[in-house]
């Protein structure tokens, strides 16, 4: 309990102090506030190692896509990768809920840094251009664009149908997709204590190519992801 009250005061405690830090940024070039993001997720991963002796696992380096456009699709199960996973890849563009970008000082970090926003569930004149902004954004950026194809948090053990949004994603833009698999939510769980003493596995699968049909892809990236965390559990 002690841990856990530690950890969360040590953690939000940096996350707000790098925000602050890196408000002027807003007023520089892009690539200086994602200077900011890539600390955030060092700074997780510190507070996890040093206060709930966290180990973090990182299999398949191998596997990330180097020379063709590609956008991720993980696993959520805590807020650990929307935090970690700016350490693993080059600076990802976020497909996030609108509601996000109306935190106060965090709201205003994510859009500097572009992430792209959608009201879940809804036809609005924003989410119909959804797909031509992403493709505007790939198209003139070496980041990579990432999406949770489960649409939000889930427990461990649960095993939700993956949204369309993923499925879309790879229609529209053509582009090759990687799938990561972590197991998050066994340490940091949507609610309730964390957990000490454990392990973190980000695992990056191989790579889906181009060339499949929408139906066949969400198809395989749920299988791929969903065998994947049942060997990590």
């Amino acid at each position: 309990m002690i841990r856990n009250s530690l950890f969360s005061i040590f953690f939000f405690t940096g996350i707000i102090f790098i925000s602050l830090v890196f408000l002027p940024t807003f007023f520089l070039p892009r690539k200086i506030t994602l200077v900011g993001g890539k600390l955030m997720g060092y700074w997780t991963g510190f507070c996890l190692k040093f206060i709930l002796s966290i180990k973090i696992l990182i299999k398949g380096k191998e596997n990330i896509v180097n020379c063709n456009k590609f956008f991720i699709a993980a696993s959520h199960q805590s807020m650990f990768e929307t935090f970690y996973l700016q350490t693993i890849f080059n600076s990802p563009i976020f497909i996030l809920k609108k509601e996000l970008l109306l935190i106060p000082i965090f709201g205003w970090y994510l859009k500097k840094i572009g992430s792209i926003s959608i009201k879940r569930n809804k036809v609005t004149k924003d989410n119909l251009g959804f797909f031509e902004d992403i493709s505007k954004i790939i198209s003139n950026s070496d980041r990579p664009l990432i999406i949770f194809p489960q649409g939000t948090r889930v427990l461990p053990n649960d095993r939700p149908p993956f949204k369309k949004g993923a499925s879309r994603i790879y229609e529209k833009l053509n582009i090759i997709c990687q799938p990561v698999a972590i197991n998050s939510g066994h340490v940091w769980p949507k609610k309730g204590s964390k957990s000490k003493n454990k392990t973190i596995t980000v695992s990056i699968l191989k790579p889906i190519p181009t060339g499949f049909s929408k139906e066949e892809f969400i198809k395989i990236l749920e299988k791929k992801i969903y065998l994947e965390l049942d060997l990590l559990n």
